[in-house]
């Protein structure tokens, strides 16, 4: 009966110990896709956006405007911003002045003046020297309410 008992408890120690090491291979498998998921690298300088576009959504008339597009180098060189433009006037942007260094993240704030009743979309022109696209449009939109509107 002791043996019975003893090749038993092997028995599920084994299988233990099994399930054991094919869930720590599953789990490096899925911990090496993501990080394979993440922001491809380039040969030179990149530029990697969180989000293309900002939707403001519904503002109130005279609301506060900023806004920031998060981005990464994800290149092997400084990703130096040369230019960025809006569309119009009523949306200005701020470029970051020093180089960003490989891996790091740099913000490209902008301010859409909301003073300007109803919906809107607008552009910010990005010009640098990121690998395979020197220019990068970005896009802002929404809608500001008159003074009079219900507020959703």
């Amino acid at each position: 009966m002791k043996k019975i008992v003893t090749l038993a408890l092997l028995l599920v120690l084994g299988v233990t110990a099994s399930n054991a090491q094919e869930t720590s291979k599953v789990t490096k498998k899925i911990k090496a896709s993501t990080t394979k998921i993440s922001t491809p690298k380039v040969d030179g300088a990149g530029m990697v956006f969180v989000t293309e576009t900002i939707d403001y959504g519904t503002v109130a008339h005279n609301a506060d405007g900023k806004r920031e597009f998060v981005f990464t180098n994800n290149g092997n060189k400084p990703l130096i911003i040369t230019n960025t433009q809006g569309s119009c006037g009523c949306t200005v942007p701020t470029t970051p002045k020093e180089p960003i260094a490989p891996g790091a993240k740099g913000i490209i704030g902008v301010k859409y003046a909301t003073d300007r009743v109803g919906p809107f979309t607008k552009t910010v022109t990005v010009t640098s020297n990121a690998a395979g696209q020197a220019t990068k449009t970005l896009t802002i939109k929404g809608t500001v309410l008159a003074d009079d509107a219900p507020k959703s």
